[in-house]
């Protein structure tokens, strides 16, 4: 793995791309700066060797041309009050006004180029667009591990314009080692919890994860396709029809490698999908009509919790239930107790995926696991077993 270790940039330009697609508010303040907060190590690293920094990044999805709304322009106020100096705005990612800032650009300096995206060439990938912003920098490094699994030209192109010069950044870096910690070198019992709404979605995740686990923790909406594959009612809760033979073909192959599915065996029922809504607590197999699961019940939690507890390395993506419902909360809530309690204890716990994140961050608990991943798809899309663009793009030039 090419890290920034392994260059020195001492009077150099380094080229970043970064994820500084942040949420901003009506007035256009950044209400969220957990990315650009992320990215900040690889730029302080850089300016104290000596070094000038251009990032660049998307952020939202323009329809390809300059809107107000979508500048990132917005975001420097934030980003220089983080960083502790002055960052320089460029009104463009490529042209002589944006090859005039960086060309000139002193040791130490900062400067953030306009969004990406307002050139439909990033997203296609486009060589010669590539290319263009290859000439804002002396070294590449890739930091943006939310785009990784793009093929876009910032992402996946540029890097051959820059040969034995490219690199990732220190967030990159932890993210390929905390997914490698736990797909190619993890502690047993491996513990897997997957949760969320379908299992579509997660499919691909599972059958890759089967001969590395111990135990494989179901929760979530997609539970209730499982427990109708084995047979039982689940009354109006979500399921996928389409997916109750890949379902049971997923128990079966559980059962001949010796991983142990544990999946909800009592729920949370409610009689609309609110949080007000009449609820009980019943078999899951048992669900009448006109009731839906939202959340697993405390025997489930009882033995969830057990697992995870006994587990040394454990991957959480997806919620237990609808956490965003206070009263539809709390396996989720005891899950995510749980993973710190074996943190706690010396197990390794990789959390990723929206939700899952979400709920860490509800909960205050980031500090107390031992990674939270920045990347949604890209972390599935490893988990699953693909390559990255944006990894390989590195590992290739």
């Amino acid at each position: 793995m090419k890290t920034l270790k392994d260059f020195s940039f001492k009077g150099k330009r380094a080229l970043i791309r970064v994820d500084f697609n942040v949420p901003l508010n009506t007035t256009k303040e950044v209400t969220d700066a957990t990315r650009i907060e992320a990215a900040l190590p690889t730029i302080s690293y850089i300016l104290r060797q000596g070094g000038s920094v251009v990032l660049m990044s998307h952020l939202g999805r323009p329809s390809g041309g300059y809107e107000a709304d979508y500048s990132l322009s917005h975001i420097v106020s934030t980003l220089s009050g983080l960083l502790g100096k002055a960052v320089e705005f460029a009104g463009d990612c490529i042209g002589e006004q944006s090859y005039s800032v960086t060309n000139n650009l002193g040791e130490g300096k900062v400067v953030l180029l306009e969004n990406l995206r307002f050139h439909n060439e990033e997203k296609k990938g486009d060589s010669a667009f590539a290319e263009k912003l290859s000439k804002h920098g002396d070294i590449y490094i890739n930091d943006a591990f939310g785009t990784a699994h793009r093929a876009h030209a910032s992402t996946a192109i540029i890097a051959s314009f820059f040969e034995g010069n490219s690199c990732f950044g220190l967030l990159m870096q932890k993210e390929l080692e905390s997914v490698r910690k736990v797909m190619q070198n993890s502690a047993k019992p491996f513990t897997a919890i997957i949760g969320g709404a379908k299992v579509s979605s997660k499919i691909s995740i599972i059958q890759n994860l089967m001969d590395k686990l111990d135990n494989l923790i179901i929760g979530g909406g997609m539970s209730y396709t499982f427990v109708k594959a084995m047979g039982g009612r689940v009354g109006d809760s979500l399921v996928e029809d389409k997916y109750l033979e890949e379902a049971k073909a997923i128990l079966n192959i559980a059962e001949d490698k010796g991983v142990r599915i544990l999946i909800p065996e009592d729920s949370i029922i409610a009689d609309a999908f609110d949080n007000n809504a009449n609820r009980k607590t019943v078999d899951s197999s048992e669900i009448p009509d006109g009731w839906m699961g939202l959340d697993i019940g405390a025997n489930a939690i009882e033995h969830y919790t057990k697992c995870i507890e006994e587990s040394k390395t454990i991957l959480w993506n997806g919620p237990m239930g609808v956490f965003e419902m206070d009263n539809f909360q709390a396996g989720t809530k005891k899950v995510a107790y749980s993973v710190v309690s074996a943190t706690e204890r010396g197990a390794y716990s990789l959390v990723g995926g929206g939700d899952s994140v979400a709920a860490i961050n509800k909960y205050d608990l980031k500090e107390h696991v031992s990674y939270v991943s920045t990347g949604g798809g890209a972390l599935l899309e490893l988990i699953e077993g693909k390559e990255l663009p944006g990894v390989a793009a590195i590992e290739n030039f």
